[in-house]
């Protein structure tokens, strides 16, 4: 009996529609971003009402990855990624239809619920049906669409609202794509019946859920709250449930059950220095995106559309430097990676001198992009000695760290440049240092991965 190739056209078209998916995901982690005073105005809502709008997606979205790569490993990843899709679907619909700020809140939370049950499925999918080079190019655009959905979000948000429909057609022209894509998902995705055979693990799911929460909240809400006692108090206890979280996982394992991490893909080599470069990685990349706006927007006063069509060069060197790394010889692929982070740390800095914006922006931009570009490997490198069995483990981790990344980025140096704009000149400049810190940070943590040699398996 043969098996399909993974370069066949149905393994295309598997990859084609896991992608797509990911992406509506991803776009609605800030689509809405550049809509809050049409919102506003419309539907007369508060301010903690709006930044719910906003946060409330990520908040969820954030916390329930690890939770939603288990349910894949358990029931199937056919049915979680299309069953997260039309529960994605539906809501997305209802949010365009929203009567009220209450309504758009409650459905943008279930939204982000469908978006973290179908998002850690893409992963696992690849992982599963793709081996060899085939693996490598789709875990490549797999992080392409992850970063590059961020940016294209904040760009297709301004060009809708351009047109002058209002801010319900940011969710209503998504859902056609995502019907027709939960139609072609039925025909298109293999069957299968998950890769668990143990349980939910409820007590760490409990736990970590908590932390994360803990951790989450306070990071996205705080910096409009003006870091209230309760925010730092939240985020301490959510590190004394991490902290539990280990100890629970490690019960388990010695009783003989099925973590909800397994620790195995923890110790797998360039797990662990992979999961450190996911954290600094995407903090730099968030909080780029999120500075960048409000320079642009507030200080140079351009229109959301201008602003959007400033991070292209950006966008398209990250997409060309991703697309054309499997293409490199092997030998080159693996030391290469630490260099993205020596482009990108002082590209960050020029940045901060080419704040007048212009051409000299727009190439420190296309610097950073290409820098980053990197991120494409890291994935494939850290997950190529995890066993087939803990895909989902390793894709709800990756995930998860990721998401925490970019909102750490957002809150940490978002924070540092809303405090001195408009009290100094060099705000720009400062956020632009600390984010050039979280390269060099993440280049670091690629040398230990570079180090690593090619692999056998877990």
């Amino acid at each position: 009996m043969t098996t399909k190739s993974p370069e066949s056209k149905a393994g295309g078209l598997l990859l084609a529609i896991i992608l797509v998916g990911q992406f509506l995901a991803i776009l609605n982690v800030n689509i809405v971003n550049v809509a809050t005073p049409t919102i506003e105005s419309d539907l007369h809502s508060s301010g903690a009402g709006l930044q719910m709008v906003v946060a409330g997606y990520t908040i969820v979205y954030a916390v329930l990855l690890i939770t939603g790569a288990r349910v894949g490993d358990l029931f199937g990843y056919r049915r979680a990624f299309l069953g997260g899709l039309a529960v994605f679907t539906v809501t997305t619909l209802a949010a365009g239809l929203a009567p009220g700020t209450g309504w758009l809140v409650a459905f943008r939370l279930i939204q982000g619920a469908g978006a973290a049950m179908m998002m850690p499925q893409v992963m696992t999918l690849i992982q599963r049906n793709y081996h060899g080079q085939a693996r490598g190019r789709a875990i490549g655009l797999w992080s392409l669409v992850i970063s590059g959905g961020i940016v294209v979000g904040q760009a297709l948000g301004g060009i809708l609202l351009g047109l002058g429909l209002g801010w319900r057609i940011l969710f209503l022209v998504l859902v056609p794509v995502a019907v027709l894509l939960l139609v072609a998902g039925m025909r298109v995705l293999p069957s299968d019946s998950g890769g668990g055979k143990a349980g939910l693990d409820p007590a760490g799911l409990v736990t970590l859920s908590a932390a994360v929460l803990l951790l989450v909240v306070p990071l996205v809400l705080g910096r409009d709250l003006g870091w209230p006692v309760w925010g730092w108090l939240s985020m301490g206890l959510s590190v004394v449930m991490f902290g539990a979280f280990v100890a629970i996982e490690r019960w388990v394992t010695s009783r003989g059950g099925r973590p909800l991490v397994d620790a195995r893909v923890l110790r797998a080599p360039g797990m662990r220095p992979g999961l450190a470069i996911l954290l600094f990685g995407p903090a730099t990349w968030g909080a780029f995106l999120f500075v960048s706006a409000l320079h642009l927007q507030g200080d140079l006063h351009m229109t959301p559309l201008a602003s959007g069509m400033m991070m292209v060069p950006c966008a398209l060197a990250f997409g060309l430097v991703g697309l054309a790394w499997p293409r490199l010889p092997m030998r080159l692929q693996r030391p290469l990676v630490p260099v993205g982070y020596v482009v990108a740390a002082p590209a960050y800095v020029g940045l901060g001198l080419a704040a007048g914006g212009g051409l000299s922006y727009a190439i420190m931009s296309a610097l950073i992009g290409a820098g980053l570009g990197v991120q494409v490997a890291v994935t494939n490198m850290a997950t190529e000695q995890v066993d087939g069995a803990y895909a989902a483990d390793a894709s709800g981790a990756l995930l998860t760290v990721m998401q925490l990344g970019q909102v750490i980025g957002v809150a940490t140096v978002g924070t540092l440049f809303i405090t001195l704009q408009g009290r100094s000149t060099s705000a720009s400049l400062v956020s632009s240092l600390a984010m050039a810190g979280l390269a060099v940070l993440a280049g670091l943590s690629a040398l230990f991965l570079a180090r690593r040699r090619t692999p056998s398996t877990l």
